[in-house]
């Protein structure tokens, strides 16, 4: 009886939104399109953006992985377009669409694997890269910082996307100014950066790509590994099927969440992956290994040290940055 009274209690506690996915009901649908838009844009504060920039362009260079990241930026957005209206109109996610389109069951599981896959996989990636900022800047063990970065976001998912929202618009600013403010001053100080990336040939470029071509095989290996994020449609729609039904009077609004929390998010997406993809040159040129210039603590050191001269400072500001980051997205 004890346990059943506290089972009960922990039911009944409506700060818990633990909701199933697949079709969200109207009952559940109580957010406005702009906090529901809020809450599922934070999920572009993920840095494995950048670290997939910075990889692709110092593998394959930027006359190969500046025109890969454009062409599959604009494929995402448009695949991500149909999948993301049916789903708000729906209200269903990522699984109950693939039935509804007339792939069945089995359709539906593949769709559920590959969706499920990727959560964990970014998971990981996100956890690994928060562990790396915290071993640079405290010392702390990488292995207890996987753990430290993963399990503690837990618990608070169960409060669902009320909390989520809140830290969400809590973070935002900050974010944004954390994430503009470096570059801002790199580009103010030193806009031949520009010229040095645009020239970047690559550590695998071939003699064509050196001399400024397109080499096939590897603008098709960097639009390979691009393709990756086209995942990240499945979890923006699992924001995107709580919206309210779309009315006259909430016309302009529900359009508007729905173009920018589901296949806007990689408009800002494709901008990040720019950004790491400079900064990697740039600490290239700053003298840090290459093994490093991939890491995103380490490109947005880079990125500090041309806005402050401490280097101390710069560490601090930098993780703190990566620790935002990645909070908002494993949140998320």
């Amino acid at each position: 009886m004890r346990i059943k009274r506290d089972y009960q209690s922990w039911v009944a506690n409506e700060t818990l939104e633990d909701y199933a996915l697949r079709y969200a009901a109207s009952s559940y649908r109580r957010w406005s399109p702009s906090t529901l838009a809020n809450t599922a844009i934070g999920g572009i504060s993920f840095l494995a953006l950048e670290a997939i920039g910075a990889s692709i362009t110092l593998s394959f260079g930027f006359h190969n992985a500046f025109p890969a990241i454009l062409v599959v930026c604009a494929l995402i957005f448009l695949v991500s377009l149909p999948i993301a209206h049916y789903s708000s109109e729906a209200n269903v996610d990522i699984d109950l669409l693939t039935r509804g389109a007339g792939f069945g069951y089995v359709g539906s599981t593949i769709t559920s694997l590959i969706y499920a896959s990727f959560t964990f996989i970014f998971f990981a990636l996100e956890a690994a890269i928060l562990a790396q900022a915290l071993e640079l800047a405290a010392g702390i063990n990488i292995v207890i910082g996987y753990l430290l970065s993963s399990l503690l976001i837990i618990p608070l998912v169960f409060f669902g996307v009320t909390l989520i929202n809140k830290l969400q618009m809590w973070t935002q600013p900050l974010w944004a100014i954390l994430l503009v403010a470096p570059f801002a001053f790199i580009l103010s100080r030193d806009p031949d950066v520009l010229h040095r990336w645009a020239a970047f040939p690559g550590l695998a470029a071939t003699a064509e790509a050196k001399g400024g071509g397109i080499d096939v095989l590897l603008f098709g290996a960097a639009a390979g590994v691009l393709f990756s994020l086209m995942g990240q449609i499945g979890e923006q729609v699992d924001y995107l099927r709580f919206l309210l039904d779309r009315t006259s009077r909430n016309r302009v609004s529900w359009w508007s969440a729905m173009l920018i929390a589901s296949p806007g998010w990689i408009i800002v997406g494709g901008l990040k992956l720019l950004a790491g993809s400079l900064l990697a040159v740039l600490a290239l040129e700053d003298g840090v290994r290459a093994v490093d210039a991939v890491v995103p603590v380490h490109m947005y050191v880079t990125a500090y040290r041309h806005v402050f001269e401490s280097p101390t400072l710069a560490l601090v500001v930098a993780t703190v940055f990566v620790v935002i980051s990645q909070v908002k997205i494993t949140l998320n």
